[in-house]
């Protein structure tokens, strides 16, 4: 069913979807990659990490690792 949508103001939209109206088929597409050391990924208050001698190898030979095909 159709729908009149009036003056709308979007700030800001943070891997989401904004559809207004008829909608079929939302398929919302990401990837993401990141390479992370021991105890870097702590959160809270009053966190206290020991793990002494720690190495992150972020070397990365693939030319492609997550592909998103026919991604409009």
């Amino acid at each position: 069913m159709p729908a009149l949508i009036g003056p709308v103001s979007i700030a800001n939209v943070g891997g989401g979807i904004v559809t207004f109206g008829d909608t079929f088929y939302v398929s919302p597409k990401s990837t993401g990659k990141s390479a992370t050391g021991a105890g870097s990924v702590n959160t809270g208050n009053f966190i206290n990490t020991n793990s002494g001698i720690s190495g992150t190898n972020t070397l990365d030979p693939d030319l492609a690792d997550q592909n998103n095909v026919a991604n409009a």
